[in-house]
């Protein structure tokens, strides 16, 4: 089981005890009075059957406190999800911190970072590298949005297709077109868990398809993910707190229904909202502002015990200083407040492009992430009073002391994309930047990373399986 980064310490707090009740009630008050729009039947009949007040003419559902207190408690607060390979199967929850990558739809030339739709090689590299990186747990619903000369209803199939058959790591599965249908089959096939998508349509709404996907997920045994996306001005009051409490309301609703469906269903909420631009329109990706939702999301959530994802990315289009801040700042208090899963690797600008290169050099963030919630260990051996005293002052050093050959790897990160050199060393060796060591780890990557391949049979099944979606899709008259 991958191990991931523990956090050693009290998660950060930014709100007090009364304006966290304040928004707990302010969130049940919402789901009581005003209520959840699904446009599913079935949907609807589960809520009624179990006290909820429905309109079934409207599809609005009011919730009663008690049930949703419920349903919340009766969400397990950890999990195991199982890989293909079991050194990188998962536990979500408790103080462990996993990094995932943050896709985007095209890749980028890095020449021009112009952005382009992928090949097929480009894609299948990409999942080849984030198999190998160190602080890349598991991967998320695509590193692109498919590739070249597929149609777009294949996208998903082909992606899910893909991440099993380069990659040993747990896969999150993106859901759209009934394509968790044959993400499931996939999976059952070589024998793992996935992790499906119920996505809410802001403000207070799930549509019946993203219904459905949370039905066949929970039905068939697999952990699913909870995302609320709302724009804070847009589908979402302005305020940070009136935008937590709308994200809340979202988000319970739909435990409710997981643990309607089946009760103790494993499952994780996620936080991928953004403060709206009001300059432009368009989400403000990498402003402060989403940090502190992400803040007080993981207080409030914290309290109710489920697993919590944050997810943010910046808007600069090319791997600069602008983006570092943008994902790291985000990144680092996510971990700090009591986020399970952060998205990070890959992406560069505001869901729309991504590199495996930016993965390397992310890597290096997520490493450095991971360290300093580790904490320090405070033990006799690390305080190394005796040492002290042995070394004494100059001219004493430590650098020839077996203490020092045991610790220094443990105590430091040791970057592997940064430019960690002396002035001189630097024009020496020819004046690198983080992108061109980046780029160099890439291409060892490539040549020489080689995945666990699928058995024969294994291999078989996922393309009958995929020529099942085709025709599938042929037939609905969506290819």
């Amino acid at each position: 089981m991958l191990k991931g980064f523990t956090r050693t310490f009290k998660p950060f707090e930014l709100l007090n005890e009364e304006q966290i009740e304040k928004i707990n009630r302010g969130t049940l008050k919402i789901l009581k009075d005003t209520g959840i729009t699904f446009t599913s039947e079935k949907a609807l009949k589960l809520f009624s059957k179990n006290g909820c007040s429905v309109d079934f003419h409207s599809k609005r559902v009011k919730f009663p406190p008690e049930l949703v207190e419920q349903c919340v408690h009766a969400c397990p607060s950890s999990f195991n999800c199982k890989a293909r390979d079991a050194k990188h199967d998962l536990r979500i929850g408790g103080n462990t911190v996993y990094f995932t990558p943050f896709s985007g739809m095209r890749t980028v030339d890095l020449e021009t970072w112009e952005p382009k739709i992928p090949s097929r090689k480009e894609y299948y590299d990409f999942i080849k590298v984030l198999d190998a990186l160190e602080n890349l747990h598991w991967i998320w619903g695509y590193p692109y949005y498919g590739f070249e000369g597929l149609s777009p209803v294949m996208c998903i199939p082909e992606s899910v297709a893909g991440k099993i058959r380069i990659s040993t790591k747990f896969q999150l599965v993106a859901n759209n077109r009934e394509a968790d249908i044959f993400a499931i089959e996939m999976a059952r096939a070589v024998g793992i868990d996935i992790m499906g998508v119920m996505a809410i349509s802001p403000p207070l709404t799930y549509f019946e398809e993203q219904i459905e996907c949370g039905f066949r997920c929970v039905e068939a045994g697999f952990p699913i993910l909870i995302a609320s996306g709302c724009l804070y001005g847009g589908t979402a009051p302005a305020t940070i707190a009136g935008a937590v409490i709308t994200t809340n309301a979202e988000l319970l609703a739909g435990i409710v229904l997981l643990q309607l469906i089946k009760p103790g269903s494993k499952l994780i909420v996620q936080d991928f909202t953004f403060p709206q631009n009001m300059r432009s329109g368009v989400p403000a990706f990498g402003d402060i502002g989403l940090s502190l939702h992400h803040v007080v999301f993981n207080q409030v959530w914290r309290k109710y015990g489920v697993p919590i994802n944050n997810a943010s990315i910046g808007n600069s289009k090319l791997p600069d200083f602008q983006s570092g801040y943008e994902k790291t700042i985000p990144c680092l208090l996510d971990a700090l407040s009591g986020a399970h899963v952060t998205l990070l690797h890959g992406g560069i600008s505001s869901e729309i492009t991504a590199h495996p290169v930016q993965a390397v050099l992310d890597d290096d963030v997520a490493g450095m992430i991971g360290r300093f919630i580790e904490g320090v260990d405070v033990s006799d051996e690390t305080l190394a009073i005796d040492l002290i005293s042995e070394v004494g002052p100059i001219p004493g050093m430590y650098l020839d002391k077996a203490h020092t050959r045991k610790w220094w790897k443990k105590e430091q990160y040791m970057t592997r994309a940064a430019d960690r050199l002396s002035y001189e060393e630097w024009k020496r060796t020819g004046k690198k930047t983080c992108l061109d060591y980046a780029r160099g780890i890439l291409e060892e990557i490539l040549a020489k990373h080689e995945p666990i391949p699928l058995t024969e049979s294994q291999e078989s099944d996922i393309e009958k399986i995929l020529e099942g979606a085709r025709q599938y899709y042929t037939k609905k008259g969506l290819m």
